[in-house]
C-alpha cells in the first residue's frame, strides 16, 4: 500500500507539472489566437467582439499570469479546454472526442497486435536460440524495425493503393457508406484501416521481438530454470511461467509508453493516409497555430503517458514484489 501511495503522489506531481507547462508554453509564444482567427477570416471586428473571443480562447491580455493560471485551472476542473481556432466555434473537447475514436481504433489495435505478436515471437525465438528460426528472425526483425514509418507508408500506399488499386488511398471510410454498426460499414472501416495498421505493425513488430528475445536469453541461464527442468516440469511451463514471466517486465515498460502515445496517434502514418485521428489533428493544429487545440492535445498525451506508466508500476509491484519492497 505504501508503494502505491508513493507512486500515486509522484504521478500527481508529474501531472500538475505537465498542466503548468501546458499553460505556460502557448502563452510564451508570440501572437494572439483571437487576432489569428480574425486574420484567417479576412474580416474586421469590433474591440468588444475581440475581447469576447479572447475570453473564449482563455487569453486575458490585461490579467497577470497568476490570474490567467487560476482561470485556466478552474476551466480544466470543469472540463473546459476552450474553443478551437481551426474548427471555430466548435469546442476543443468535441473536436478531440471526434478524432480520438479513430486513433484508438487504428493505432490502439495495431499497437496491441504488434506487442502481443512480437512478444510471443521473441519468447519463441529466445527459447529456440541458435536454430534456423533464430538466425532468420533476428536479421528480419532488425531490418523491418529500421524502416521509417512514413517511408513504408508511402511505399505500400503507392504499390497496393495506387498501382494495384487493392486499397483506398485516403480516409477512414467511403463517402457513400458512413460509419454505422452494420456489417457493410464495419467491413468498409476495416478495409480503409488495413494499410495504416499494416504499416504500424510491420515497423514496430521487430522491436518487440528483439527486445523480448534479448531480455529472455539471460533468464534461460538462471539457476531456477535448471531447477525447474530437474524437477521434471514441462518445457512449455518453464518457457512461459518461469523464463518469460521474469523477462517480460522491461517489455511492459515499453508497452506502457506505446499505449500512452496512442493518444498522440501515428502522426506520420495518419498524415500519409489522411486518416482522421489525433495525429492528423495535431498536425492541423500546429499548421494553423491553433493554440487551444494544441493545448488540449498535449494535455491528453501527457495524461495518457502518465496513466499508462502508473498502471505498469502497479503491475510491476504484482509481478515482481522486489519493486514494491525497494520503495519501503
Amino acid at each position: 500500500m505504501r508503494y502505491v501511495r508513493r507512486r500515486l503522489i509522484f504521478y500527481l506531481i508529474a501531472f500538475w507539472t505537465s498542466i503548468t507547462l501546458n499553460f505556460l508554453i502557448p502563452r510564451l509564444m508570440p501572437g494572439n489566437p483571437a487576432e489569428n482567427l480574425m486574420m484567417r477570416m479576412h474580416g474586421k471586428i469590433s474591440p468588444y467582439a475581440l475581447k469576447a473571443l479572447e475570453a473564449e480562447f482563455g487569453v486575458f491580455q490585461h490579467a497577470n499570469l497568476a490570474v490567467q493560471y487560476w482561470r485556466y485551472l478552474i476551466a480544466l476542473a470543469h472540463g473546459n479546454l476552450g474553443v478551437s481556432i481551426t474548427y471555430f466555434p466548435i469546442r476543443v473537447s468535441t473536436v478531440i472526442g471526434q478524432s480520438l475514436i479513430w486513433t484508438l481504433g487504428l493505432i490502439g489495435t495495431a499497437t496491441i497486435i504488434s506487442f502481443v505478436l512480437g512478444t510471443w515471437l521473441g519468447i519463441w525465438v529466445a527459447w529456440h536460440r541458435h536454430t534456423a528460426w533464430d538466425r532468420l528472425t533476428v536479421p528480419v526483425a532488425m531490418f523491418t524495425s529500421a524502416f521509417p514509418y512514413f517511408w513504408l507508408a508511402l511505399i505500400v500506399l503507392y504499390v497496393l493503393g495506387f498501382v494495384l488499386g487493392w486499397f483506398p488511398l485516403s480516409g477512414a471510410y467511403s463517402n457513400t457508406l458512413p460509419p454505422a454498426l452494420t456489417l457493410p460499414s464495419i467491413a468498409d472501416l476495416l478495409y480503409h484501416a488495413a494499410l495504416p495498421a499494416l504499416t504500424i505493425v510491420v515497423v514496430s513488430l521487430g522491436g518487440w521481438i528483439l527486445s523480448m528475445r534479448n531480455n529472455m536469453i539471460p533468464s534461460l541461464n538462471e539457476d531456477y530454470i535448471q531447477l525447474a527442468r530437474a524437477a521434471g516440469l514441462k518445457e512449455r511451463t518453464i518457457m512461459y511461467q518461469y523464463a518469460a514471466r521474469n523477462a517480460l517486465l522491461p517489455n511492459l515498460t515499453g508497452f506502457a509508453m506505446a499505449l500512452g502515445f496512442i493518444v498522440a496517434g501515428g502522426i506520420l502514418t495518419e498524415i500519409v493516409f489522411s486518416y482522421p485521428g489525433l495525429g492528423f489533428l495535431l498536425y492541423q493544429a500546429s499548421s494553423n497555430q491553433d493554440y487551444p487545440l494544441l493545448q488540449g492535445l498535449l494535455l491528453m498525451i501527457s495524461f495518457a503517458v502518465l496513466l499508462a506508466n502508473f498502471a505498469v508500476d502497479l503491475l510491476y509491484g504484482r509481478l515482481d514484489p522486489r519493486a514494491a519492497r525497494s520503495e519501503v
